[in-house]
């Protein structure tokens, strides 16, 4: 059954927010950096029988347009603008489900403001920077960079499907990167390789103001992703904070693998 779907803006000091609500019930926030609302259509979906559910286009990507395109996006930015669309939505505290570079958004957002928050569920967090190779992450990500800025938009996304030890066949990979880009899937291309992956994937939280709130925290990791790189990050960030991970169905996008399965492991989650 399809859901109806509520989609507005929200105006904030440097630009504007795209949001869409579905459902009713407790609230639940799907959050992405730099994956958009659109993706998370049928987890959300899903989950909207019996919740109230918020998605995103986080800052600089599709409808969440900036007053300054050349503005580099850090977690800090995504969580003071998350906060913003809660209490917009005022229908809180929420559960916040953060998928990749979102869930970075949502361990700053934890941090910042939790009180807004009733939990938070970190799916697999690129946190490069609590790793022991952490310095050879950093010369990847420049090098992700530098292709990028050289004009060779294939050949950074290939590098940065190696960064994250995410092995796409080349069928695959040429199904979903290999025809020309839209204007807009170019500059979400852009805005991400060159404002928002060093700003991300180079972050690093403050365990002290997490560890003071790991009651509202779960770390997330998908049943498919053991031994690859967001897998390492996740539990090295749940060692620090005496967490033990909780598996999802699927791999890193678990939810756009099989929504209703990963909907029903999330609710279980939330108790």
């Amino acid at each position: 059954m399809t859901v109806s779907v509520a989609a507005a803006t929200l105006a904030v000091p440097d630009g504007r927010l795209y949001y869409e609500l579905r459902g009713s019930g407790p609230l639940v926030a799907l959050v992405g950096s730099p994956m958009h609302a659109a993706p998370f259509a049928p987890v959300a979906e899903a989950l909207a029988a019996d919740h109230t559910v918020l998605t995103t286009d986080p800052r600089g990507h599709f409808g969440s347009v900036l007053d300054d395109p050349e503005q580099d996006s850090t977690p800090e930015l995504r969580a003071a603008d998350l906060a913003r669309l809660l209490r917009h939505v005022d229908a809180g505290p929420a559960v916040v489900l953060g998928s990749s570079g979102g869930a970075i958004t949502s361990l700053a957002l934890l941090q910042a403001n939790p009180e807004l928050v009733r939990l938070v569920v970190a799916h697999e967090p690129p946190l490069a920077e609590l790793l022991d190779d952490r310095a050879r992450q950093r010369g990847v990500r420049a090098q992700i960079r530098a292709l990028f800025e050289a004009g060779d938009r294939i050949g950074a996304i290939r590098k940065f499907f190696d960064f994250a030890d995410m092995r796409i066949p080349e069928p695959v990979f040429q199904e979903w990167f290999g025809g020309e880009p839209t204007p807009e899937e170019l500059a979400n291309d852009r805005y991400f390789y060159l404002h928002e992956l060093e700003g991300t994937a180079g972050w690093t939280p403050d365990l002290a103001a997490l560890r003071a709130v790991s009651d509202k925290l779960v770390i997330g990791i998908g049943e498919t992703s053991a031994g690859l790189f967001c897998d390492r990050a996740s539990r090295a960030l749940a060692a620090e904070l005496g967490l033990e991970p909780v598996l999802f169905p699927g791999g890193h996008g678990g939810f756009t693998e099989d929504a209703p399965k990963f909907a029903d492991r999330l609710r279980e989650v939330i108790g």
